[in-house]
């Protein structure tokens, strides 16, 4: 299922996103991952909590995150949850876009049964109408 935590830069999004990441590993029946741009957080997330810094890695489109997602899941039959903090950064998109990026999440969580939760810098009103029902928090 797609979370979005979202709100304005600045407000507290990857402060929610790190509590709450921190917060499922204690019950977590499988594996959780936190995808970054930086390793800033490592100390701020659980040891058990995998963190990938994804600019390692030279993504530069939508299309390639999206295909290193699938490469995650496929080698992790154990994933519970992906936690991706400042979304449009990440994904080199557009808040433009996000009718087609956050679809695309929902159908890889619901093939998957896994979670993914977002962290986004756009306003509440930015998100389209479709995804409305998967705010967990408006900042």
């Amino acid at each position: 299922m797609l979370k979005i935590i979202c709100g304005e830069k600045g407000k507290g999004k990857t402060k929610i996103l790190l509590e709450k990441a921190n917060d499922e590993v204690k019950t977590a029946e499988g594996n959780i991952v936190f995808l970054d741009k930086t390793n800033e957080h490592m100390c701020e997330l659980v040891r058990d909590i995998r963190l990938i810094n994804v600019k390692d890695f030279f993504i530069d489109s939508f299309e390639q995150f999206i295909g290193f997602i699938c490469g995650i899941i496929s080698q992790d039959n154990d994933l519970e949850t992906l936690y991706l903090d400042n979304f449009l950064k990440l994904t080199c998109g557009n808040k433009y876009s996000l009718i087609e990026y956050f679809g695309n999440l929902d159908k890889i969580a619901s093939k998957w049964n896994l979670d993914i939760i977002v962290s986004i810098s756009v306003n509440q009103t930015e998100i389209p109408d479709e995804f409305q029902k998967d705010i967990i928090v408006a900042l």
